[in-house]
């Protein structure tokens, strides 16, 4: 029998975390007391929200709690907080490389406009990286719910910026809304730009959706991709074509896209030879972050050790890491399982 090993001393890389929701319960209370924001009981409790986004309501109300968290982002230093938490927090859990999710035209508007929202968003990383020592990077991702001109813009605004940090741009929010190639030249101009291709699909809808990321949108790495497990042959593509799938399983769980861990299809994909990125999604609204995931196949999957490091690999592989962080993290993995 292997013997356990600690999952927060498997180092790891990060990359699937949105922004406001790699907040700290704790800062959101905080910072909520600072502005005056009166938070609904769900965000306060104590404990995750009950949530269950499969029909609309329940997105709607997801989304609104999202967006009331965010709302307490208002000034640079909250940026900074955020960020640095974000990066101590995956440290903690063993990762070292971090690719946090964000759309800045969320936040512009109390943060002085797009270009400067972007720019304290990016220096805001700068600054967490070069003081924790993680190494961090951020995806940029336009919200599919708003029109497919912006998004354009966006992408453009994102290679504008790649020398700054940016090695990627995606397509968030619910996928049941707008249709993926509404979005194929925003992501024609990110991929052309150089940028990674990584929206999400696969999560509160079926195979098409994946496929829709794979044919219109040029995807490398689908978010989530996990409802691809109910089509055979389009796992056989994932897997040849090397496209990884940044798997959140609190996240499903929690979202009601499966009922219970056991129903997260990640044994599946595993032996079906799909790279997966386990990634967090949302802490603040999920209540566990990365190495919780990496828990959840040793505990409800049946992942041995041995298993368990493949999976960290797979995430370091499919990351926009440098070269000489990717064989320092392939190493320490190694390390890992030789312990």
């Amino acid at each position: 029998m292997d013997m356990v090993r600690d999952i927060r001393q498997l180092p790891k890389a990060h990359l699937h975390l949105h922004f406001t929701g790699s907040m700290r319960p704790t800062t959101l209370l905080e910072l909520a007391d600072k502005y005056g924001v009166h938070l609904p009981e769900a965000l306060t409790g104590g404990e995750p929200p009950k949530l269950r986004a499969t029909d609309e309501r329940g997105w709607f109300r997801f989304q609104r709690l999202y967006d009331m968290a965010r709302s307490c982002l208002r000034a640079p230093e909250d940026i900074q907080r955020l960020v640095r938490e974000a990066a101590q927090e995956d440290l903690a859990d063993g990762s070292g490389w971090l690719e946090i999710q964000v759309d800045p035209t969320s936040y512009a508007p109390r943060l002085g406009g797009l270009i400067p929202a972007l720019e304290i968003i990016l220096d805001a990383v700068d600054t967490a990286s070069r003081e924790t020592g993680l190494g961090m990077r951020v995806l940029v991702a336009a919200n599919r719910m708003k029109h497919p001109l912006d998004a354009r813009t966006l992408a453009r605004l994102a290679v504008r910026y790649a020398d700054r940090g940016i090695i990627g741009f995606g397509l968030s929010n619910d996928e049941r809304r707008g249709m993926a190639r509404d979005f194929d030249r925003a992501f024609a101009i990110a991929r052309e730009g150089g940028l990674l291709a990584a929206p999400h699909g696969g999560e509160l809808t079926g195979p098409p959706s994946v496929r829709d990321c794979l044919d219109d949108l040029g995807a490398a790495r689908i978010g989530h991709g996990v409802r691809a497990a109910e089509d055979p042959r389009l796992l056989t593509r994932l897997a040849e074509r090397g496209v990884t799938c940044e798997v959140c399983p609190s996240s499903n769980v929690a979202l009601g896209v499966y009922d219970k861990h056991e129903d997260v299809p990640l044994r599946t994909l595993y032996e079906a030879g799909v790279p997966m990125a386990l990634g967090a999604d949302d802490p603040l609204l999920f209540g566990s972050r990365l190495a919780a995931q990496y828990e959840v196949a040793r505990e409800h999957h049946g992942f041995t050790d041995a298993e368990l490091a493949e999976l960290a690999r797979q995430s370091v592989r499919a990351s926009a890491a440098p070269e000489e962080v990717r064989k320092r993290l392939l190493a320490g993995v190694d390390t890992w399982l030789a312990s």
